[in-house]
């Protein structure tokens, strides 16, 4: 379609086309810039080995069940306590090198029976105390674990004999020296935790 503009004949589809190809490569030029400043914005691979707080969906961890992730390059344990597993903690106190939590391997606020902001769910890293080595869950209680019929359940590490319970505890007369740590943490919601950050921002 042509128009007259100062007697001269403009054609006004031409116009349409050339302003929507200009808008066109603007918006391609726009999401060019975005892409990689939100892409920068999200944490590397080496940002989670330095520490950036991992996010975990626990919605699907079932009582009884262990989820492994990883935080700054370590495996970290969500277990999902059943009542039997809870109610067996304060039976091996006696068993146990520190009980009661006082060497600081947790925050403040997991320094009670069950080292955890909610009962149900244990959150540590899965790095035994004496030389470093990943222990293997043998969360079930009794001959079921491989480690007689009087195991509480909890972690063992093969390399050297380590024991832990169901809170992370060291066991007596063992090579590992401390409780398992752990982590700094915070729930999102009643599905979500965030493991790196408390609510402190420690």
């Amino acid at each position: 379609m042509s128009q007259e503009a100062n007697g001269q004949k403009v054609d006004t589809s031409k116009r349409k086309f050339l302003i929507a190809a200009t808008s066109a490569v603007g918006g391609v030029a726009a999401a060019g810039v975005a892409v990689p400043l939100v892409m920068s914005m999200l944490p590397s691979a080496r940002a989670k080995a330095a520490g950036a707080p991992v996010e975990v969906d626990i919605s699907k961890v079932e009582p009884g069940m262990l989820l492994t992730v990883e935080w700054r390059g370590k495996p970290v344990w969500v277990v999902n306590r059943t009542k039997e597993m809870l109610d067996g903690l304060s039976k091996i106190d006696s068993q146990l090198t520190d009980p009661n939590s006082e060497q600081p391997q947790q925050p403040e606020y997991c320094k009670n029976a069950t080292r955890s902001i909610k009962p149900e769910y244990l959150v540590a890293v899965g790095i035994c105390t004496h030389l470093g080595c990943s222990p293997s869950e043998k969360l079930k209680l009794g001959v079921d674990s491989g480690l007689g019929a009087d195991w509480p359940g909890g972690f063992f590490c093969p390399c050297h004999g380590s024991r832990f319970d169901l809170a992370a505890r060291v066991f007596k007369n063992v090579p590992a020296p401390t409780n398992l740590v752990i982590p700094p943490h915070q729930y999102l919601s009643d599905t979500r935790l965030l493991i790196g950050v408390d609510t402190k921002g420690a």
